[in-house]
């Protein structure tokens, strides 16, 4: 897939100046995943993966939720097989792409509820932004399931396995301001704010040379998994490429000459 299609049964996708933004539009049903939309979501991903004009991503929730989880009602997520431990939609096209792979960075724009899967799903991306008053949580231990795609794992290196262990034992929430403190979002903003707020963010990375930006995102999303001595290693060589791309002469020179920096990502 070249690029994203505009038009899907359960999103909205618009492209504005390099930031694609992706509404979950289920607002009846809180955005709750079924089927259809987690397919929605991958193929939208993959597609604006592959578009090179777009450069940074930004997805929020119709409505008063960001997503409440999977739509048991519609009979999706009630086994754990729904959706694989890697996060992939029973969908074939939705394996075009791994979401924590991306190159390109995802922020997710928290405005409201965010539980199991639409809360493991943004623990995938890069950046949270959440309103003050939003409810984050995994509940699965009430349904009798755990949090799949990732959920434990994921939970557990963004706020300590202390933390992650009662959140998900005991399936409460915990608000914007308190997913702040811990460490979950990175930033927190009055409900009307949070679009505003991570588009904002999404503009200042892409004053960043395009392949600065990826290659910073692979050297600390991999390394964080490797020994000290490992992701040395991979900084080291991510350092030696940038440094034969034109961009990175772009860069120095633009400086000296007191101008922005005409990025050609490459």
């Amino acid at each position: 897939m070249s690029a994203a299609r505009t038009t899907y049964e359960t999103l909205l996708v618009e492209l504005d100046r390099g930031v694609a933004l992706v509404t979950l539009n289920r607002p009846d049903q809180l955005n709750t995943f079924n089927r259809q939309m987690t397919g929605d979501l991958f193929d939208a991903l993959a597609g604006l993966e592959a578009d090179e004009s777009v450069r940074a991503v930004v997805v929020t929730g119709a409505g008063r939720a960001f997503s409440a989880g999977a739509d048991i009602d519609g009979g999706f997520g009630e086994k754990a097989g729904d959706v694989g431990a890697d996060g992939a939609a029973p969908r074939p096209s939705a394996l075009d792409v791994r979401p924590w792979e991306m190159q390109t960075p995802i922020l997710a724009a928290i405005n409201g509820a965010a539980g199991g899967m639409g809360l493991t799903y943004p623990l995938m991306w890069d950046i949270r932004i959440a309103a003050e008053d939003a409810k984050l949580g995994l509940a699965e231990v009430k349904r009798g399931l755990i949090p799949g795609a990732g959920g434990t794992q994921r939970l557990s290196r963004a706020v300590g396995v202390a933390k992650a262990l009662e959140i998900c034992l005991t399936g409460d929430n915990v608000t914007g301001s308190e997913a702040h403190k811990l460490g979950l979002v990175n930033m927190v903003v009055p409900s009307g704010d949070v679009l505003k707020a991570a588009e904002e963010l999404a503009n200042r990375i892409l004053k960043g040379a395009p392949m600065s930006v990826a290659f910073i995102k692979e050297a600390i999303k991999k390394g964080v998994e490797l020994s000290l001595d490992e992701g040395l290693r991979l900084e080291a060589d991510l350092s030696a490429m940038i440094a034969t791309t034109e961009d990175s002469k772009e860069g120095p020179r633009a400086f000296a000459e007191k101008r922005a920096p005409v990025w050609k990502g490459k």
